[in-house]
């Protein structure tokens, strides 16, 4: 049902690739350190320090937790992506998405709420005195 690759990287760790082929549904919570490639149906969640690749065919309806992710398929819920979300041509994503950076390519549907973790920084009340004081 899962495949897995081990690849050893440059700290020694072993990074893991698990898969979840076209035809298959799976309904559940998935807690990994290792990367995921979904080209079947996922109802749940998905909890990695790794990245989240939504195949062509692939379809997510939950709450995804993640370093980065890759989106070609369709995605429907929470998204919360660490670093980088990339959003390819054919990919669909509707629900709440928080992220660190954003690449959209044209002709994706991208319908949902987003926010940017450490875009905006916000004035504390003694930095806005100071401002006024100067204006």
């Amino acid at each position: 049902m899962f495949s897995k690759e081990s690849k050893k990287t440059s700290d020694n760790k072993v990074s893991e690739r698990n898969v979840i082929g076209k035809n298959t549904q799976i309904k559940g919570d998935i807690v990994s350190e290792g990367d995921f490639r979904i080209d079947g149906t996922l109802e749940g969640t998905i909890n990695t320090n790794g990245r989240v690749i939504i195949g062509l065919s692939g379809y997510i309806k939950g709450k995804v937790t993640c370093t980065n992710a890759d989106v070609e398929g369709k995605f429907s819920g929470e998204l919360l992506v660490s670093n980088t979300l990339t959003i390819k041509t054919t990919a669909s994503i509707n629900g709440d998405v928080i992220i660190g950076k954003l690449s959209v390519e044209p002709g994706a549907s991208f319908n949902a709420t987003c926010a940017m973790k450490g875009a905006v920084k916000e004035l504390s009340k003694n930095e806005q005195k100071q401002k006024g004081k100067t204006a």
